[in-house]
């Protein structure tokens, strides 16, 4: 590898939209993310979606059908 071409690569620590943190390798000095693996539902178990319905019962819910 040449010298002097590559950043640093260096342990840094990731936060997480749910408080979680932990720390892992890269060129940046600090990462944020929205969701990891204490909080995604694959790897929880729990599923968080809501239940909106289609379009049909939102069409029958709008003209009382």
């Amino acid at each position: 590898m040449k010298e002097g071409i590559h950043p640093n690569y260096k342990e840094v620590e990731v936060h997480c939209a749910c408080g979680n943190s932990f720390k892992t390798g890269s060129t940046n000095d600090e990462i944020r993310v929205e969701i990891c693996s204490e909080c995604h539902p694959f790897y929880t178990g729990k599923q968080k979606s809501m239940e909106k319905g289609g379009r049909v019962e939102k069409f029958k819910k709008k003209f009382n059908m």
